[in-house]
């Protein structure tokens, strides 16, 4: 039975949409300086409110200020960064050629605002994947409703303050609350949905937004590989997988979600990542769990399903051989690595989320592709290689939907690069250019001169000369 408040919050929603729509209509016309004001508004805001942002997402899973400064704050700055820039080049009509049967015309695409924008973030990067997709919307003159994750409700709030100190509601506004809330504001027509989150919750969005037939930008996830071939710079590969899985305490849609080792490489990696594992998180010797600089799982629901995953795989003969200490009270597990997991444990099928990696052997390249082929796109692909022909054989027999070689996780902090997924591990691209592009209609125009053209001599009634103008253009045109 639908409850007094839930009935308000309904009424709430739709009168916000109402008038969004409203405004959407009007921003249409907006011009540049207009959007990079409130961009310029935004970017100041976060600027001044480094240390509440800090202090959020410190509340919310424990992340440590340097984490948050680097992955959530400068992030975004530096999406405004490049939208302030480029924005007025990327509003501009795009000339397109005019081919030999149109002569006489001219054509240009134009990028007009898609209208009124749902974007929903999820809980592991709460700030930067609510208010990146946010300038790209703003960049793109919509108007957006946003509903941030109920999972971290430090940084929920903190968005919702931002929010009414930045915009009216007509332009921007967000909504807090479960998935009821969630349910309501699909339920609405809007013209563009920007989700990230799991390809299960991604299915849910989809379905919701064919009801409307509303265009969707899903950032999803999956089971990231990385492969370290015979070649591979053992230390400095060690380094990278050590921080790029790690980071964030593992919950990161693009880390690493197990490793493909050469045989040949096996025992040196392991070593290397050992020693990194604690170079990174116990230099005083303290112990991981005393580190600064480890964050926390978000709650105990996703703590309890890791433990389950590290239970499993063990219980499938797969072996622990760095972390795997756990302490539910402080939602706290250390970073642990898996040697030999068997393929039907649930770390080897389902996304980990978390600071679990497990490692499997390879003895040819092949061997790795097959075994990353057989799984559905994942978001990211790493290798890890010194030899451009493994990585340039990688990369073209495999899909994801995004790659990098000899590094993880780096290339999201590109401003030029489209990031998302493909199929299982997303749709359509996000950041800078692409992101306009998400949130933008690619409006085709023609112009025709008026008087005697070279298309009315096609008109009917088809006579012989139209006729052979006819099979001129199908033979040479």
């Amino acid at each position: 039975m639908e409850t007094l408040a839930y009935l308000r919050l309904k009424e709430t929603i739709q009168d916000t949409f109402d008038k969004q729509k409203e405004q959407a209509i009007r921003l249409r016309s907006s011009n540049a300086e207009e959007r990079l004001v409130k961009l310029k508004k935004l970017k100041e805001w976060i600027l001044t409110h480094k240390d509440a942002i800090r202090e959020a997402l410190y509340q919310d899973f424990r992340k440590p200020a340097a984490e948050v400064d680097m992955t959530e704050i400068y992030v975004v700055l530096a999406e405004i960064n490049h939208a302030l820039k480029d924005l007025k080049k990327w509003m501009k009509d795009e000339p397109v050629s005019t081919p030999l049967s149109l002569l006489g015309t001219s054509s240009y695409v134009q990028y007009e605002p898609k209208g009124v924008c749902l974007i929903i973030a999820p809980w592991n990067y709460p700030f930067n994947l609510m208010v990146g997709p946010l300038v790209s919307a703003i960049a793109a003159g919509n108007t957006a409703i946003l509903k941030p994750s109920e999972m971290t409700p430090h940084t929920a709030r903190l968005l919702v303050q931002m929010v009414g100190d930045l915009f009216y509601p007509a332009e921007v506004a967000i909504f807090e609350g479960e998935v009821e809330v969630s349910t309501m504001l699909l339920n609405l027509p809007f013209d563009h949905i920007f989700f990230t989150g799991s390809p299960q919750v991604g299915k849910i969005v989809m379905r919701a937004a064919a009801e409307h037939l509303t265009s969707v930008t899903l950032e999803l996830g999956g089971k990231s590989p990385a492969i370290i071939d015979a070649s591979a710079n053992i230390a400095d590969a060690a380094g990278k997988i050590v921080y790029g899985k790690f980071v964030n305490c593992g919950q990161t849609c693009i880390a690493p979600d197990y490793l493909l080792v050469h045989e040949s490489k096996i025992a040196p990696l392991i070593d290397a990542m050992k020693e990194q594992i604690d170079k990174m998180y116990n230099a005083d010797d303290k112990g991981i769990h005393a580190s600064a600089d480890y964050a926390r799982i978000v709650n105990e629901k996703h703590f309890d399903r890791l433990n389950e995953m590290l239970n499993d795989v063990q219980a499938k003969g797969g072996q622990v051989i760095k972390g795997g200490m756990v302490n539910r009270a402080d939602r706290y597990m250390e970073p642990t690595l898996v040697l030999n997991p068997s393929d039907d444990s649930q770390i080897m099928q389902e996304e980990i989320f978390g600071p679990i990696l497990p490692i499997k052997t390879y003895q040819n390249i092949q061997e790795a592709i097959d075994l990353i082929n057989q799984k559905p796109k994942p978001l990211a692909l790493y290798v890890f290689s010194q030899e451009k022909e493994c990585s340039q054989e990688v990369l073209e027999k495999t899909s994801a939907g995004g790659a990098l070689i000899n590094d993880c996780v780096l290339h999201f902090l590109h401003p030029e690069l489209p990031f998302g997924g493909v199929n299982n591990s997303g749709i359509g691209k996000a950041h800078g250019y692409f992101g306009f592009k998400a949130f933008s209609n690619e409006k085709g125009v023609m112009k025709q001169r008026t008087g005697l053209t070279a298309t009315k001599l096609l008109h009917p009634p088809y006579g012989a000369k139209a006729k052979r103008i006819i099979d001129t253009m199908i033979k040479y045109l």
